[in-house]
């Protein structure tokens, strides 16, 4: 019963995911709630029922609009995809409990972000302010400590963001804002941590694939949200070891 009802999550999960990469590419461009249906957007075609089935029609298609023949994104099945395996691996892991409703939120909060940073480079303000009042309710039990969170990671990004001049935007520091509100103090430190690490790696990776000098541009939100994610799967596992290693 558990192995179908995890099935059931992930397929549900590529639902949304779908809906979720609507939701990144519109809301930067205030298009969210346009009467327009999906389109291409090379040929500007209406995009049929048969084409927008999540996963599915982007592997019938090759990967490609069925009149123009222009490649379709592939951020499209990917987040899709991601979306549903980290739906199903929520409930999993945790079963029907507080955390399966708060990972579900957090998944809801990273994709659409990461969608939306790796198109336009931006951390919508709509999208952090629709969850705001979610995660408010979700930390009334320890209001004391997501506040303090929250602080914690004001200050830091603030300070990074002046030192860095500009290399660190304003997104990233309210994406890093919400974080610590959501995760609390020590949590958030380690996110951040990691997301440093993240964004070193991937931007070795990236300048090494593209053969491109340090001053290549790479958006930052996605490896904020691979934090996000680890924090809340593995947070206090790594912490534990951290903490038997110091003692």
């Amino acid at each position: 019963m558990c192995e179908i009802t995890t099935f059931i999550f992930f397929i549900y999960g590529i639902i949304f995911g779908s809906f979720f990469n609507v939701v990144g590419l519109r809301v930067p461009n205030n298009s969210l709630f346009s009467p327009t249906r999906s389109y291409c957007d090379t040929c500007q075609r209406t995009l049929t029922w048969k084409e927008l089935i999540p996963i599915v029609s982007y592997i019938f298609q090759k990967g490609k609009c069925r009149k123009c023949k222009e490649s379709i994104s592939a951020i499209y099945p990917i987040m899709e995809l991601t979306t549903g395996l980290l739906a199903a691996y929520t409930f999993y892991r945790y079963g029907w409990s507080r955390e399966l409703l708060f990972g579900l939120v957090l998944i809801s909060l990273v994709v659409p972000l990461t969608v939306s940073d790796l198109a336009y480079r931006k951390i919508p303000n709509k999208i952090l302010l629709f969850f705001c009042p979610l995660f408010l309710l979700l930390r009334m039990d320890d209001f004391v400590q997501a506040l303090l969170g929250a602080t914690v990671a004001f200050v830091i990004l603030f300070l990074v963001t002046l030192l860095s001049k500009g290399g660190m935007g304003a997104g990233d520091l309210k994406y890093f804002t919400l974080l610590g509100f959501i995760f609390g103090t020590y949590p958030f430190l380690l996110l951040f941590f990691l997301s440093t690490l993240y964004g070193a790696v991937g931007g070795i990776i990236v300048m090494a694939v593209k053969k491109s000098g340090r001053k290549t541009k790479i958006p930052f939100g996605p490896f904020i949200g691979l934090a996000a994610l680890t924090v809340f799967y593995f947070g206090e596992g790594i912490i534990q070891w951290y903490l038997v290693l110091l003692s």
